[in-house]
């Protein structure tokens, strides 16, 4: 029974800081509809410069309680000051590019502000100081507990009844719930958008910086805070409601319970239980506890015209780059010749992602799950049967099929930003169960001694294997696209109403596109595999499904030609930067920030708009 209190406390405690967290990124999509990628950014540096000015400086001089909570008020300061550079020099200039641009403007913020973080503060962890009167234990109910953490359970409400007399007592608050509910009747009424906006980004990002300075007496500051709780985060939003302030705060209390149960109650799936959650809020109420039904939130495409032709000239440079890519090999090193191959099958993996993205019009935040599923498919065959390559290769895209048409049954029936949160919370299902299924998967170890056959072990046979079945996909793809499946598909992205008057099934074409579009990542899954010579739970991880989404949008949305070279454009510069530099990512975000500022139709909407103005 004394366990179980401590472990109620703890959850509480976890809870108010995840509260904090989630509220910034709740006030900020509410007001802007932006999916704030870079939100975990803001937390880190909040935390980064909480332990600078605590423990440097005339505030670490001074000591005691003004000079800690004077670093921890300061820090928060400086990181809504930060998010209000960033929303007026980025951010304000794409506000009418397509939503997902936006969220990868984002995505380009955490590569900057990675490096940046390891360029000042250095790569190891940092340990903060403790807060002063807050040392010690207390006893409740006879038991001893951290006097801070009982501090930390008290801030989550009191910011909770902070944040609600701002928004329903305040003219500034007014106009937030406003600018909520109607952006373009708040500008009619004569309301300057755009200052509105930054003070909201800057309010957003002083709660992330809040929470992250309050971490420093329990945690060690380190480049890996982002990206853990910015996931963490935006299960709380989607479970309590996106917009929702009491809903975040609701789900915030769920998770921290869940996280401090789940240790002792089911040990085996502790780091699946918060998915499992939010898949089953968004399947039995789509749109989150407290949450509102939307009216049009985070629209993952935009109706467009038929998807053109290739012109004449792109068709002859394409037919030029594949006599090259025959042509070339024999006279490369296997280095270039293995990267070569890997460029292969990350178009593969972005051309079945721009199969739903595009003219399926559904966002994925968890395409990696089905990339995973078929190297794992291939993976199991080849661990527990002794399958050849053969088989593991026409095995893997229907594995992939089968788990894109289970996950897909839920995901298509939902849209925009809950569709997409909802393959992402199958994607990391999928992810846990693969790292923590030790018996079957080989946990974080993963599994050894996936190697082609005999015949294709050198890498220039793998090398046109790869380009032959990665080639033959993307073919098969493109025709798809313009077949009458592809033209259906477009309708009911374009027109839902429209499609179902004429007789299309519309959740009918969404599952089996989603159902195609696993396959082929499937398929490059498998090959790659085969190309590593084995298999781990990275494969179905968070950064693999970033990577595709990046590909896709860099390459453009709305063009078959997109994910191709988006896919060689990123993986090209990002291997090429890795091997260059140690500060590849600041470089690569720094040329994502450009693309999406100065092409955002992507690399090939550039080459589009170029040739209808030849036209």
């Amino acid at each position: 029974m004394d366990s179980l209190i401590v472990q109620a406390l703890n959850g509480l405690a976890s809870a108010s800081s995840l509260f904090l967290v989630a509220a910034g990124l709740t006030v900020i999509f509410g007001v802007s509809r932006i999916v704030n990628f870079a939100h975990g950014s803001l937390y880190m540096l909040g935390a980064y410069l909480g332990w600078t000015l605590t423990s440097h400086g005339p505030l670490a001089e001074l000591g005691g309680f003004f000079g800690f909570w004077g670093g921890v008020l300061l820090a928060a300061l400086a990181t809504g000051l930060i998010g209000a550079a960033i929303e007026f020099l980025l951010l304000r200039r794409i506000y009418r590019a397509p939503e997902l641009f936006q969220l990868l403007a984002t995505f380009a913020v955490v590569l900057v502000v990675q490096d940046i973080a390891l360029l000042i503060w250095g790569p190891q962890d940092l340990l903060g100081p403790r807060a002063p009167l807050l040392r010690g234990a207390t006893e409740i109910l006879g038991l001893r507990f951290p006097r801070y953490e009982l501090f930390l359970i008290c801030v989550g409400p009191v910011m909770l009844g902070l944040l609600w007399l701002l928004f329903h007592r305040t003219r500034f608050g007014i106009l937030l719930r406003a600018a909520t509910q109607d952006r373009e009747m708040v500008a009619a009424l004569g309301v300057d958008q755009r200052r509105l906006f930054t003070s909201v980004f800057a309010l957003g990002s002083a709660l992330a910086g809040l929470a992250g300075a309050l971490q420093l007496p329990r945690e060690a500051v380190n480049l890996h805070m982002d990206m853990a709780v910015i996931v963490e985060a935006f299960v709380i939003v989607v479970i309590g409601g996106l917009g929702s302030l009491g809903g975040a705060f609701l789900a915030a209390l769920l998770i921290g319970e869940l996280h401090a149960f789940g240790i002792l109650v089911f040990p085996r799936i502790t780091l699946v239980l918060a998915f499992l959650v939010m898949a089953a809020v968004l399947v039995l109420r789509p749109h989150g506890l407290l949450g509102r039904k939307p009216s049009g939130l985070l629209p993952a495409a935009v109706p467009s015209p038929p998807l053109p032709r290739a012109p004449r000239w792109l068709v002859q440079a394409g037919a030029v780059a594949l006599v090259l890519l025959v042509v070339l090999p024999p006279f490369l090193g296997d280095y270039a010749l293995s990267v070569m191959a890997d460029m292969a099958m990350m178009v593969l993996f972005a051309a079945s992602l721009h199969l739903i993205m595009g003219p399926g019009g559904m966002a994925s935040f968890g395409h990696a799950a089905y990339f995973g599923a078929g190297a794992y498919g291939a993976a199991l065959l080849a661990k527990h049967f002794a399958a050849p390559m053969e088989v593991g290769l026409v095995f893997a895209p229907f594995a992939a099929g089968i788990v894109g048409l289970v996950f897909g049954w839920f995901c298509v029936r939902l849209s925009g930003v809950y569709s997409a949160m909802l393959t992402l919370a199958f994607a990391q299902i999928a992810w846990s169960t693969a790292f923590q299924w030790v018996e079957v998967t080989g946990g974080d170890n993963g599994i050894l001694g996936v190697w082609p056959s005999e015949w294709a072990r050198g890498k220039l046979v793998f090398w046109y294997l790869a380009l032959a079945l990665c080639g033959l996909g993307v073919v098969l793809l493109r025709r798809l696209l313009y077949a009458p499946f592809g033209m259906a598909l477009r309708a009911q992205r374009d027109s839902p109403l429209r499609a179902e008057a004429i007789g299309i099934d519309t959740l009918r074409v969404r599952w089996v596109g989603f159902a195609i579009a696993a396959a082929a990542a499937g398929m490059a899954g498998a090959l790659f595999a085969y190309g590593k010579g084995s298999v781990f739970p990275s494969f179905l991880g968070i950064p693999r499904s970033v990577d595709a989404l990046v590909m896709v949008l860099l390459g453009g949305v709305q063009t078959v030609l997109g994910p191709l070279l988006g896919a060689v454009a990123y993986s090209g510069l990002q291997e090429q930067l890795v091997r260059i530099s140690d500060l590849w990512r600041l470089v690569l975000g720094v040329a994502i920030l450009a693309l999406v500022l100065f092409f955002p139709g992507g690399l090939a909407g550039a080459l589009r708009r170029r040739e209808d103005d030849r036209a």
